[in-house]
């Protein structure tokens, strides 16, 4: 699936002041004069004949390189004082490349394919927040330790392609780590392979979809995270979901409420672009189980109560049956 430039950045924070995605096009090379210096911000590529006027510019802080070119991709050495760095849609069997660019603060790596080591990041001391997406080669992380100031990471595949991961213990090695993020992943270690993450002692935020791992791991994440405050770090046995929305009904108050009200006091009410307001239709409404492949349970079925009261049971075991890996692991 090739990307369609949405934003995936969590920018909440001062994580992130790369712009957007979708705005890249707006700072192509195009007729940027020589020695400009005004321009901070500029986006590159194969399709960009001047492109070279970019190394001219004395004060450019963000670069993107939209489908680089080899000759592209070798002068960026050239830029060691770029502080925001975008590479899309490359292929090379190194990123060794990147060492030289001490001064990048951001980072995203999207559909960047042939090489296989991430170590080379390991040279960026500056690096705070890094977004990988869609690298087909990688599956072990482990040239992501000792990055210390690393603060925000996500990982993630395509809706077509879930993005391989052998294992989490590079986590153990990222202690400055706040925000963590993963979509559409596939963990290759059995349970308990969630241990890595409670050594992030920083961490205050966790996007951890609830279908991506075994059950088990959900449980242990909860019991290992119960005291410490880190949004995001509670799924609960099961959860609702909805095949399907209807508009809400005009005698309905939340039809008339103003946004704002909305947004603060009824999340169950999408707002969409076009000013309609949805929530989920009742009628296709399932409780959806914590973990792979858990399974779920329509809401109106006459077995929905008895599943769910099972179901949370034997969650609360798992609970339980982690308590012990929990302590075994932090007192090593």
């Amino acid at each position: 699936m090739r990307h369609h430039f949405g934003d995936f950045l969590d920018r909440d924070g001062a994580y992130w002041t790369t712009v957007p995605n979708r705005e890249r096009y707006a700072y192509r090379i195009g007729d940027v004069p020589k020695g400009s210096k005004e321009v901070t911000i500029v986006t590159i590529g194969k399709n960009d004949e001047n492109w070279d006027r970019v190394l001219t510019l004395p004060n450019l802080e963000e670069l993107t390189l939209h489908d680089p070119t080899k000759e592209q991709l070798q002068a960026i050495h050239e830029f060691p004082r770029v502080k925001r760095l975008r590479i899309t849609f490359a292929k090379v069997n190194s990123i060794e490349f990147i060492q030289s660019m001490s001064a990048v603060e951001e980072l995203v790596m999207e559909y960047v394919s042939g090489f296989d080591d991430l170590s080379p990041l390991q040279s960026l001391e500056r690096l705070r927040s890094l977004h990988l997406e869609n690298l087909r080669r990688v599956s072990n992380f482990d040239g992501l330790s000792g990055i210390e100031g690393l603060q925000y990471l996500s990982i993630n595949g395509t809706l077509d392609w879930k993005q391989p991961m052998d294992d989490f213990e590079f986590l153990r090695r990222l202690p400055g780590l706040e925000v963590l993020a993963f979509w559409e992943i596939t963990n290759k270690k059995t349970y308990p392979s969630t241990l890595p993450f409670l050594r992030l002692r920083s961490l205050k935020k966790l996007r951890l979809p609830p279908q991506y791992l075994s059950a088990d791991e959900y449980a242990l994440l909860e019991v290992g995270f119960k005291d410490r405050a880190v949004e995001g770090a509670s799924w609960g046995p099961y959860r609702t979901w909805a095949d399907k929305t209807i508009v809400v009904p005009n005698n309905d108050i939340r039809a008339h409420l103003p946004e704002d009200a909305i947004r603060e006091k009824h999340p169950e009410v999408y707002l969409r672009y076009n000013g309609k307001r949805e929530i989920d239709d009742p009628a296709s409404c399932w409780f959806e189980f914590t973990g792979k492949k858990a399974g779920r349970v329509k809401c109106d079925s006459a077995k929905a109560e008895t599943k769910c009261r099972e179901y949370a049971e034997r969650y609360e075991a798992m609970k339980q049956a982690a308590k012990p890996l929990i302590e075994q692991d932090l007192s090593n």
